[in-house]
């Protein structure tokens, strides 16, 4: 029987020096810095879209309740549960709750509204009547 003998080498193990760890460090900074304002406008933007699409679904909503009893609601809670009529063919959405905007308001609802026979409004980020951007308010009806 034949031996073998193996030689090893004794293996080194380089360490990352601290300039290298500051030099992956800073690039990592410099990435961030370009791409999270991007990731964060958006938000933003998605936020807006998604709010306007709960204003589409609300809107055709009131207008279905409309066709049924022939009176816009006096609340969007109407839409969900029945005011005592025995016109109502609801339930008008779907949730369980009227569904609030992205940034965790409750629609406003005005009937009548400004120059429409009813209005939903979102008042945006700022959570405050009027603003620009994504501050602005969101009705319905734009």
């Amino acid at each position: 029987m034949e031996q073998r003998l193996v030689f090893s080498r004794p293996s080194r193990r380089r360490h990352f020096t601290l300039i290298e760890i500051m030099i992956v460090v800073v690039i990592i900074g410099m990435l961030a810095a370009l791409v999270g304002p991007n990731i964060i406008g958006n938000l933003d933007k998605a936020k807006v879209k998604n709010t306007k699409a709960q204003l589409v679904n609300l809107k055709s909503a009131v207008q279905q309740f409309y066709f049924d009893m022939s009176a816009y609601p006096n609340r969007l809670e109407d839409l969900i549960t029945n005011p005592g009529d025995d016109k109502w063919d609801g339930p008008y959405i779907e949730s369980k709750t009227v569904p609030k905007d992205n940034w965790d308001n409750e629609f406003q609802y005005n009937c009548p509204g400004d120059g429409q026979p009813f209005d939903i409004i979102s008042l945006g980020a700022d959570k405050a009547g009027g603003g620009t951007g994504n501050n602005a308010d969101i009705s319905c009806w734009n």
